[in-house]
């Protein structure tokens, strides 16, 4: 009994002495292997070449400061459990008397880690942060030869004062314009706060 009805006669038939010899084939791949050498190489030298990135795609992290240079992470662990990878590790630390201008709140991040090994890039952590610390921006994460280089601390991840990374293009103009509202207490810095007493 046929389950189709799209049998297919095989019949055996006698290669001729030049198939035997395989001569045709070593001449078809040959005729291939030349055509490939005059076309344009697909490669990409980097890092003397660089490709063309798309504004939406997700690099390196960065740990954002506020306008006033604080750090804004909080240490509240969302992004650490949003992270599907459970790339993420943190310890929150309290914030003493004079710190004022290095953290932004009473509680700040002690310790934070990203184990590049394990992230997946999918921007959940960016998404879950609800004071805008971290963000993915459009750089290429270094590679590196030993796996303790690719556990990112602060150090890393912790943008400069000096030289602040642009997120700009990973905001919307609605969440620009919130955050300059200064009636909410998340968009305030300490100065602000110490204006407004």
């Amino acid at each position: 009994m046929m389950l189709t009805n799209r049998s297919k006669q095989v019949v055996q038939k006698e290669l001729t002495l030049a198939e035997q010899l395989y001569f045709p084939a070593i001449l078809k791949g040959m005729l291939i292997t030349l055509s490939h050498i005059f076309r344009k190489t697909p490669t990409v030298r980097y890092p003397e070449q660089k490709r063309e990135i798309a504004p939406v795609y997700r690099g390196q992290h960065v740990l954002k400061r506020d306008e006033a240079g604080a750090e804004r992470c909080t240490a509240c662990g969302l992004c650490a459990v949003a992270c599907p990878a459970e790339a993420i590790t943190m310890e929150a630390g309290e914030r003493k008397k004079g710190e004022e201008g290095l953290y932004r709140e009473e509680k700040y991040a002690a310790v934070y880690e990203i184990n590049m090994l394990r992230c997946i890039f999918c921007g959940l952590c960016e998404e879950a942060c609800p004071k805008e610390a971290i963000f993915l921006t459009d750089r290429i994460v270094p590679s590196s030869f030993t796996r303790g280089e690719e556990i990112f601390g602060k150090d890393k991840l912790v943008e400069p004062a000096d030289q602040r990374v642009d997120v700009s293009k990973r905001q919307t103009k609605a969440v620009l314009d919130f955050k300059q509202d200064k009636r909410h207490y998340h968009n305030q810095t300490h100065s602000d706060r110490l204006l407004s007493r």
